[in-house]
Parts: C-alpha cells; sequence; structure tokens
C-alpha cells in the first residue's frame, strides 16, 4: 500500500532555534527517497536559503502534502491556505501541548515513512469565516476561534448576539470567544467553555468574564449563522482576532458574521492516533487504576 504523496511542502516554525535539525533531517531523507521537497519561504529563508521557499498560497498548491514542524500555532498558520488549496497536513510537534502537530521529533521519520507508504488516518475539521457587514470585502477564517474584545485597554464592552438571525440576548462582558470544536481545547477551554468532540458539528460562543452571573456557554449547529452587533452603548471600538492573530477594528454598531467556511482542513494522523488519549496525556487525566498498577 502506497500514498499519493509524491511531492511533500516543508513548513517550520522559523522562530524555534531546535527545529532546524529535524527539519533538515527530515528534509534530507525526504530528497533521498526520490520526493519532490519544496519549502515554504519564511522556513527556507530561516535556513538561510531565501531563493529557495514559495509563498505559502503557492507551496499548498503545488504539493500533495503539507508537514508542519512546529507547535499548534504553527499548524493554524498553515489551515487557511491548506483548506483553500484541499492539500492535507500532517504535523511533527515542536510546540507545547501539540493537539493537532501529534508526532514526536525523535519519531518523525518512522511515522513519516508510514504515512508516506498509506498507514494513515485522515479527518477533516471545519473553520469559521469572519464577515464584516461595513467592510464587505473583509473576510477573515479561522480554525480554532475567533474572538471579540475590548480596544487597546481592558474594559467591558456591550454587544447583541443572534443566531439565524434570531434574538438571543444582549451581554456586556470582556468579550466573547467563538470556537470549533478544534479551538474548544484552546483560548476557549481556559474561558470555562466545554471540550466538543473533533467529530461533532457544533460551534460553543464562551463569554468571556460576563456582567451577569447567569450567562454560560452555549453549543449550536455548526450551520447556523451568528451575528455579532457592536451596540450604540460602546464608547470605543472593539477588536476582532481570528486565531490570535489578526486584530481587525470593529467600530461601534457594526456587526460580525460568523460562519462555517466551505472548504475543509483535511488533516493527516498516524494510524496508532486516538483523541481520547491525546486529551488524557495533555490535559494530564488520570489513566485507569489498573494501568496505575501495572
Amino acid at each position: 500500500m502506497s500514498s499519493n504523496f509524491k511531492r511533500i511542502g516543508l513548513v517550520g516554525r522559523y522562530r524555534q532555534n531546535n527545529m532546524a535539525p529535524t527539519l533538515v533531517l527530515l528534509e534530507n531523507w525526504l530528497n533521498k527517497n526520490h520526493y519532490d521537497v519544496e519549502l515554504e519561504q519564511q522556513t527556507a529563508e530561516s535556513l538561510q536559503r531565501p531563493n529557495q521557499g514559495l509563498p505559502i498560497d503557492q507551496l499548498c498548491q503545488e504539493v500533495d502534502l503539507i508537514i508542519v514542524l512546529g507547535g499548534d500555532g504553527s499548524l493554524l498558520g498553515v489551515a487557511r491556505a491548506a483548506a483553500d488549496s484541499a492539500v492535507p497536513v500532517l504535523g511533527i510537534n515542536h510546540g507545547r501541548l501539540g493537539f493537532l502537530t501529534d508526532i514526536h521529533p525523535k519519531t518523525c521519520i518512522v511515522e513519516v515513512e508510514k504515512v508516506l507508504a498509506g498507514h494513515y488516518l485522515e479527518e477533516k475539521r471545519f473553520l469559521l469565516e469572519a464577515l464584516f457587514q461595513q467592510q464587505p470585502t473583509q473576510l477573515e477564517t479561522a480554525l480554532n476561534d475567533i474572538v471579540l474584545m475590548p480596544g487597546p485597554l481592558p474594559h467591558m464592552i456591550e454587544f447583541e448576539i443572534y443566531i439565524d438571525d434570531e434574538f438571543v440576548c444582549s451581554q456586556r462582558a470582556d468579550g466573547l470567544i467563538t470556537a470549533t470544536p478544534t479551538g474548544s481545547t484552546a483560548y476557549a477551554l481556559s474561558g470555562g467553555g466545554p471540550i466538543l468532540s473533533p467529530y461533532l458539528n457544533a460551534i460553543v460562543l464562551v463569554p468571556m468574564f460576563p456582567h451577569t452571573l447567569s450567562s454560560r456557554p452555549i453549543v449550536i449547529d455548526s450551520h447556523q449563522k451568528i451575528n455579532i452587533v457592536l451596540t450604540d452603548n460602546n464608547q470605543e471600538n472593539a477588536r476582532v482576532s481570528c486565531d490570535g492573530h489578526e486584530r481587525i477594528v470593529l467600530p461601534i454598531g457594526e456587526t460580525l458574521t460568523l460562519q462555517r467556511k466551505k472548504e475543509e482542513l483535511r488533516l493527516i494522523h498516524p494510524k496508532n492516533y486516538r483523541y481520547f488519549e491525546t486529551l488524557r496525556s495533555k490535559l494530564g487525566w488520570a489513566h485507569k487504576p489498573t494501568d496505575i498498577l501495572e
């Protein structure tokens, strides 16, 4: 059994010093085994090869598989372009938790060889799109979450939430986290939100430090449209962050629309990947008593 992965794109967390040896080791192994290898632009620059890299959008269009070396944040940076090009992504964890990048650097050659031989699992993760009523050409995408937050200084903001054009509530809070199942183990979890199985077609809305103690996270169907209105009672503009990157100004009175993106991310895992085993390991959950005794 073999895969159709012949052209491999490599993306490294170029700001991390200890990433380069693993990246070069993997690149040499791929070249030795007659795979066509392309480097992402900033990754190539970090290896002192500025003329060899491709912009991420172009890279995703020219390869059969993207291998990301870094943490989950590194994979988030690739997700949008990879989803648009329908190219699958495999992650090698050079970060901390690594919910998405689940291959250990020490075993990366063995695991990558298995994947390229066709022994892997593939799952699809949906993304969210953010649209702005007063800025119709502005479109942002997130794999984890889209966060409404105050301006430069922390303070409470007032906003209204509508789901499928039905009024849900008016809230005063430090903000609102709207997360996919993928993002439910990230910022939303820190804010008190539930963990959503990645196999659910659901979105969770988590208010941040709400003024009313009865405000609680809400889980809705992923195909429902969410409108968030920054009311005229606010004194200054708010901000919108997508996967912790872009901070877009949301003017007073503006409507932010969140909806499921049509294109999905194809995420590749080793054959032995188990979601709940990952949760136990990353979150420090207790194992079965028999496991402890053994």
